[in-house]
C-alpha cells in the first residue's frame, strides 16, 4: 500500500499510530481522527485508503462501540495487529522525578499505571489522549509536569522517558482491526470474522458451536449483540481460527440456513502475537 494514508483515532504518536507502522512499514502516513467513527468514515468516503480500529483489549474486554460500527459499515477486515501496550512516564529535557507535581494522560492510562502514580503521589490530569498529552507537555515546556504515553510520542515530540514500562500489567494488549472497503485474498490466511443472527430458539446457537466444532475450526471470539424489540434476539460477532486446509468454505455454506444475515467482514492472516 505504497504512498496511501491510513485513518487512526487519536492523534500522531498514539498506540493506533504504532499499530498502522507495526502491520503497514514506519513510513506509513496516517491521517489522525478525532473518533472511530470518523476512521470508519474515512476510509468509506475515500479519504483513506485503510483504517485500523481498536477492538478489544486484554484488560478492559471488547470495545462494544467499534463491533457496532463495523457492522453498520461497508468495510472489510483485511488484517489485525496485536499490540503490547507500554506505558511510560515521560518528560521535558532534564526534568527529574522531584520536580513533577502533576501526571498527565488518558483515564485508561492512568488507571493502568495506578499503582506506579500512586506511590508518586502527583496530582493526576485526565486528557483525551495519550499521546495529545505529550504533545501538550512538550509545546508548553512545562518542567513541573509528566505524561503518561508511548515511546513513539517520546520520539515524535522530544520528550524523554523518565521512567520506562510503568503499567502494572505486563500482559496489556489491544487488539486492532485492519478495515479496507474491499476484501482482501484469502492468500495464505487462516482466520475469518463473521457476523449471525439466530432465532430466539432453543438449540440455536449451540447448532452453530457444533459445526464449528466438526470442522476441526477454532471458534477465538463470541460476541453477542441484543436486536432492538421484544423478541429477545440476538445478532453474534464471531472469530474463528483455522489450520491451512480446513473446510472454511464449506462450513460458512453449511451456516447459512442456521442462521439470519450472515456476513463474513474478513477472511485474513491471524495477527495474535507468538
Amino acid at each position: 500500500m505504497e504512498n496511501a494514508t491510513v485513518s487512526i483515532q487519536g492523534f500522531e504518536g498514539s498506540f493506533h499510530q504504532v499499530a498502522a507502522r507495526r502491520f503497514f512499514g514506519d513510513e506509513v502516513a496516517v491521517l489522525p481522527c478525532a473518533t472511530f467513527r470518523q476512521v470508519v468514515e474515512a476510509v468509506e468516503s475515500g479519504a483513506s485508503a485503510a483504517g485500523l480500529m481498536a477492538i478489544e483489549n486484554s484488560i478492559a474486554g471488547s470495545i462494544l462501540a467499534n463491533y457496532g460500527l463495523l457492522q453498520r459499515s461497508r468495510l472489510f477486515v483485511s488484517g489485525e495487529v496485536y499490540l503490547p501496550i507500554r506505558q511510560h512516564l515521560l518528560v521535558n529535557p532534564g526534568v527529574r522525578l522531584e520536580d513533577i507535581r502533576e501526571v498527565h494522560s488518558h483515564p485508561m492510562a492512568l488507571q493502568q499505571c495506578g499503582d506506579f502514580l500512586a506511590a508518586g503521589g502527583w496530582k493526576l490530569v485526565e486528557t483525551e489522549d495519550t499521546a495529545l498529552s505529550a504533545k501538550r507537555l512538550r509545546q508548553h515546556g512545562n518542567r513541573h509536569a509528566a505524561a503518561v504515553a508511548g515511546s513513539l510520542a517520546a520520539e515524535l515530540f522530544g520528550l524523554e522517558i523518565l521512567r520506562a514500562d510503568i503499567h502494572a500489567d505486563p500482559y496489556n494488549y489491544t487488539r486492532f482491526l485492519v478495515l479496507h472497503p474491499a476484501p482482501a485474498s484469502a492468500g495464505s490466511a487462516d482466520k475469518a470474522s463473521l457476523s449471525f443472527g439466530l432465532p430466539h430458539r432453543r438449540g440455536a446457537l449451540a447448532a452453530v458451536l457444533t459445526l464449528i466444532a466438526g470442522a476441526g475450526i477454532n471458534l477465538s471470539k463470541l460476541q453477542s449483540f441484543p436486536l432492538p424489540g421484544p423478541d429477545w434476539e440476538y445478532t453474534f460477532h464471531a472469530d474463528l481460527e483455522y489450520k491451512p486446509g480446513a473446510p472454511l468454505e464449506d462450513l460458512l455454506e453449511r451456516l447459512r440456513p442456521l442462521t439470519r444475515a450472515l456476513r463474513v467482514f474478513g477472511i485474513y492472516k491471524n495477527g495474535r502475537p507468538l
